[in-house]
């Protein structure tokens, strides 16, 4: 079986890496539409979908997939349509629509590559759904996702991510191979050929289901960022991953240009370029 893998570039590349929920939009993707369409309160969802997990040792994420299965039955039908419909009903953050193109132009100007990916235990479909993932904004989106059967059905997960398996996505985008079934991403790659190092990976998510992702980050040189709602100012979250270590800056989930974040990613770009040269340096002495 013949794998897309990313070759690397004659530039160097950042990877920035982003959660959805409450990271770029303000609150659970379920929670803007599907969990109201299928009458339910959505606290009262989430808090089933939870009793599930618990009673079953099972993985919250298949909780909340199943439940959303069962809850659509008689009421429409379940399917990749309906979820991208969903998908596009949800709101994003000020500046998060034209925040993707902007910074990768930016990186441009400043001689890097900047690629965007999503790492997210939300749904694939419904992110699919956005007007942000259809303009092309994420070079991958990594996401659960269904399995549909011959009528376009979901029946089945095709895919799981929750918050400890989001960093065995780090690696494929490290080494460029992005296909979730490619075994090389176990190879060894030399470090001066691997084409986005861990240094050149920016983390940014909200929570503590982003943790395994900052960590992994921060002990390789690279940056993680916690977002929290400019909205409500609400810094508990951040504060408590700031103390703990998890996180190396916060900002307001703000993207707008000449915001705290929009400032910090670009300072994070500049830094990157000035790296690049020590590190391209360093090879070629030995």
């Amino acid at each position: 079986m013949s794998y897309i893998r990313k070759q690397k570039e004659n530039m160097p590349v950042v990877a920035i890496c982003y959660d959805f929920d409450k990271t770029l939009s303000p609150d659970d993707m379920q929670a803007q539409g599907y969990i109201q369409s299928v009458g339910y309160d959505v606290a009262a969802f989430w808090q089933e979908a939870d009793a599930l997990a618990k009673e079953y040792d099972m993985d919250n994420n298949l909780a909340y997939m199943y439940k959303m299965i069962e809850k659509a039955k008689g009421k429409f039908i379940f399917n990749r349509k309906a979820l991208e419909e969903y998908g596009s009903k949800v709101s994003l953050y000020s500046g998060a629509d034209t925040w993707f193109q902007r910074i990768r132009e930016y990186g441009l100007k400043q001689g890097v590559i900047v690629e965007h990916y999503i790492i997210s235990c939300g749904l694939k479909e419904m992110i699919d759904g956005t007007a942000v993932a259809k303009s092309g904004a994420f070079e991958k989106v990594y996401a659960n996702s269904f399995y549909y059967d011959e009528y376009g059905i979901a029946r089945w997960p095709a895919q799981l991510i929750n918050y400890t398996s989001k960093t065995q996505f780090l690696f494929r985008i490290s080494k460029g191979m992005l296909d979730v079934n490619d075994p090389g991403v176990n190879d060894y790659v030399k470090p001066e050929d691997i084409r986005v190092p861990f240094r050149n990976m920016v983390y940014i998510g909200d929570s503590d289901t982003d943790v395994p992702c900052m960590k992994l980050v921060n002990s390789y040189g690279g940056h993680s960022i916690g977002v929290y709602s400019a909205e409500t100012g609400d810094k508990s979250k951040v504060n408590k991953m700031m103390q703990e270590g998890r996180i190396k800056y916060f900002a307001p989930a703000d993207y707008r240009e000449g915001t705290e974040l929009d400032t910090l990613v670009k300072a994070i770009i500049d830094k990157t370029v000035t790296a690049e040269v020590l590190e391209n340096m360093h090879y070629s002495c030995k």
